[in-house]
């Protein structure tokens, strides 16, 4: 009677707690998704009601005005386009360089190795506002600044070692196994890591590169001292709604809204690609 008893209580208890962690889990996607929510609603809606001092949580009119405001206020398909380039050289470049540094670190033994890794966090550890002026100095010299060269350079810097260091992860979580296995049949070590490492690590590139472009294209203040507005790059662009006469809030939203479809679009390609742990039970007994 007491195990019946236990099992029929543990019913309730499971569902209350299951209740309350989807309710925990709405929270969150609440608070997480309302300036998503609020962007958009503020696109839409009519100038004037952006800057109402009693906003309404739902949208009492829709109108694409503010979009082709947002157009026409300044050029916005070449700060997207420039932006495009320096995102996407910038997960080519740091992916591939970010692999081959993570498979060294991972697979082969050397001196100074705990020193590259100890480095590695230290230098994500750099507030980047404390590297502006030497950023900028060391560009200077190179005869890279104000170039997309010279901004691509630099988000390497800070995106590097976050990329090594995730796909370290995904590389150590890689049998040795399945190299050496390969290997025994007649693969060289690279014909083995193409073959046998490289689909297994894909999970972990592509979830490298998305965030890798996402901090290329959202960032905005190297962007900012580093390119005159000639060569400016989207978020600097949004920069044009604030004026001497204020902000138009409406068309900043639409051209923010605009700005977020790359990322969405991307998102949409590599959601199926981006689940981690595909290489769980690779060996077996």
């Amino acid at each position: 009677m007491s195990g019946t008893s236990a099992i029929a209580t543990g019913g309730p208890r499971r569902s209350g707690s299951r209740l309350g962690w989807n309710l925990l889990g709405l929270l969150v996607f609440v608070v997480a998704g309302f300036p998503v929510y609020w962007m958009l609603n503020t696109a839409f809606k009519p100038a004037k009601d952006a800057i109402d001092p009693d906003p309404s949580l739902l949208p009492t009119g829709l109108t694409l005005s503010n979009f082709s405001r947002a157009l026409d206020i300044a050029d916005f398909w070449g700060p997207v386009g420039r932006s495009l380039v320096v995102s996407l050289s910038v997960v080519a470049i740091g992916i591939v360089v970010g692999m081959l540094a993570a498979l060294a670190i991972s697979r082969f033994a050397f001196r100074g190795r705990k020193i590259v890794i100890v480095g590695i966090l230290a230098v994500q550890m750099v507030p980047l506002v404390a590297m502006i002026i030497p950023v900028f100095l060391l560009l200077n010299d190179l005869k890279q600044y104000d170039k997309l060269t010279g901004i691509i350079i630099t988000y390497l810097t800070f995106i590097l070692p976050f990329t090594v260091w995730t796909l370290r992860g995904f590389i150590v979580n890689i049998p040795k196994e399945l190299e050496e296995a390969a290997m025994v049949d007649g693969c060289s070590r690279t014909g083995a890591f193409i073959r046998v490492v490289f689909p297994l690590l894909a999970p972990g590139m592509v979830a490298t590169s998305v965030y890798g472009f996402i901090q290329a294209w959202n960032e905005y203040l190297y962007a900012l001292m580093l390119l005159s507005q000639e060569h400016q790059t989207a978020t600097v662009w949004l920069g044009n709604f604030t004026t001497k006469h204020g902000t138009e809030y409406a068309p900043m939203m639409a051209g923010a809204t605009m700005m977020a479809v790359p990322i969405v679009v991307l998102f949409l390609f590599v959601q199926r690609k981006m689940a981690a742990g595909l290489t769980a039970g690779a060996v077996k007994g």
